[in-house]
């Protein structure tokens, strides 16, 4: 893996009455068939707890440039007939952005992740000095910044779809194994970056290349 992997970061709501056949399709189908792509490392999937909508999901690749690279296209613009009926019927308010993971600290990933998403120009430093002070925290698991990379995304057969979506400017993504302290964390980002979007996530399932 490079310094500084890739990250595709998904947040989107579901259509209600829709859960069961979204959550079919995403562990039948959607979930193998990303990490089949090469350059793909592993993804995460959470929803969001009460006071937190919609849901959350990222996949770690080797680079940026995994997400432009000609394999992963040919699977956005050729999507199944389970992934077009899920992106055309219950889908929406997609937010989706390639970024570089800049920043990683601690070895462990949590059952509540919090995300402070930006959508104005990051201030590195002071997501840099957040992330080191929350990461001497015995609370937290581990936590890492995102920026967004330019990576001349073109709109996809999938995004049309969808109807359009949204991007982000970058993410502090922080972990913790308990709820209350998930909860905690998140109020203090958004004091500390008051025009940020703080949602807490409760981690739902994980699949990494070796489980194919």
């Amino acid at each position: 893996m490079t310094s500084e992997p890739g990250v595709l970061a998904i947040f989107h709501e579901a259509r209600a009455g829709r859960e069961a056949e979204y959550d079919a399709w995403y562990q039948t189908e959607h979930l193998v068939e990303r990490l089949s792509v090469p350059g793909f490392l592993y993804g995460r999937r959470y929803k969001g707890i009460p006071g937190t909508i919609g849901y959350f999901a990222f996949y770690v690749v080797t680079s940026p440039a995994v997400l432009t690279s000609k394999p992963y296209l040919e699977r956005l613009d050729n999507p199944t007939p389970m992934t077009r009926r899920m992106m055309a019927e219950v889908f929406f308010n997609m937010n989706r952005t390639v970024c570089t993971r800049k920043a990683r600290c601690g070895h462990f990933r949590g059952a509540y992740t919090v995300v402070a998403r930006l959508t104005r120009p990051p201030d590195e430093a002071a997501l840099s000095t957040a992330l080191d002070k929350l990461a001497a925290d015995t609370a937290v698991a581990g936590g890492e910044i995102w920026i967004a990379a330019d990576a001349g995304v073109q709109v996809s057969e999938e995004e049309k779809l969808r109807g359009g979506d949204r991007r982000i400017t970058g993410a502090l993504v922080i972990d913790t194994l308990y709820q209350a302290d998930a909860e905690a964390i998140g109020k203090e980002l958004k004091k500390q970056f008051p025009d940020s979007d703080v949602g807490t996530f409760a981690f739902l399932c994980e699949i990494g290349r070796g489980d194919l």
